[in-house]
């Protein structure tokens, strides 16, 4: 059996090869995700940016992200700075580099947090139904009813404008909709044979909803997961721009538009360059997304 590299498109024949072979359905799925350009260049730009994020103080001189120097102040582009200087005189590129370990932490803490208690609320609703579902749905119901990014400006101002809050005050309104995610997944397969002869053999039904059903009902959750750190991300910048998320002088993307945004017509590239980077990080997450759901789709088999 050939062994796929991360960066070598594997053929319609090198697909059959593995499906013959009986192969792990994880590897399936990654040799079709290999399949699709755009993704797999998306996956290495979010491979980059975590690796930026993790090594920030190895690659950018911190010094160069608080420090203040007047006299390089509102400076355009250039190679010794590639983003220009802010108002205070620090390096804008340093600070979207720095910046990135808060944003993409928010992200990705977010999503684990909201998929992890919205999943296991769906799935308990869907499997016993009756007056729990009822209970579950409409306590959903009532944070639905609330949009997003009011309901975290609310917890937010409650709490506080620190990483943590903002966490908090994201994962809650984002729980309801992977509640109803998983729920309407979970009632698709509450009845099929496995599950029954899981219950016949005697297993409890918490073990029913984590080794059976919640299990099978990774691939929808995985895509929504994987587009929704995009969405969180956007959403961090609003709020920071709208001065109710991490506040200035911390580097966040969101907080640096924020600071910038009185100078849009005389440095457009306060403003534009770190919007570009926000644009460019939710496309590859969403691009990866939409390759997860074409990987994980069994109708695209052929």
């Amino acid at each position: 059996m050939k062994t796929f590299l991360f960066g070598k498109k594997p053929t319609a024949d090198e697909l059959i090869e593995v499906e013959s072979q009986g192969l792990s359905r994880s590897k399936e799925i990654w040799m079709r995700l290999m399949r699709d350009k755009s993704s797999m260049i998306s996956l290495g730009v979010i491979v980059i940016l975590v690796l930026v994020a993790i090594f920030a103080n190895l690659l950018i001189n911190k010094s160069l992200v608080t420090e203040q120097n007047v006299a390089e102040r509102i400076q355009g582009p250039s190679a010794k700075h590639w983003f220009g200087t802010d108002l205070y005189g620090r390096d804008i590129f340093a600070r979207v580099v720095y910046g990135s370990r808060i944003s993409l932490s928010i992200g990705i803490f977010t999503v684990i947090i909201s998929t992890t208690i919205g999943g296991l609320l769906g799935a308990v609703a869907a499997y016993y139904g009756g007056v729990t579902d009822s209970i579950i749905m409409r306590i959903t119901d009532v944070f639905l009813a609330i949009p997003e990014q009011l309901l975290a400006m609310t917890v937010v101002a409650a709490l506080g404008a620190t990483p943590l809050s903002v966490i908090a005050a994201l994962s809650v309104a984002v729980i309801p909709n992977r509640t109803r995610l998983v729920r309407s997944a979970v009632l698709g397969i509450v009845d099929s044979q496995y599950v029954e002869a899981a219950r016949a053999v005697g297993m409890k039904s918490q073990g029913i909803i984590l080794k059976e059903i919640i299990p099978n009902t990774l691939g929808p959750i995985i895509v929504v997961s994987t587009q929704g750190i995009a969405s969180i991300i956007l959403t961090v910048s609003s709020l920071s721009y709208l001065g109710v998320g991490i506040q200035p002088p911390t580097p966040e993307w969101g907080s640096i538009i924020f600071e910038a945004r009185e100078f849009l017509r005389i440095a457009p590239y306060m403003i534009l360059l770190p919007g570009l980077v926000i644009v460019l990080t939710a496309l590859a997450f969403n691009l990866v997304g939409d390759g997860l759901r074409d990987a994980l789709d069994p109708r695209l088999k052929d």
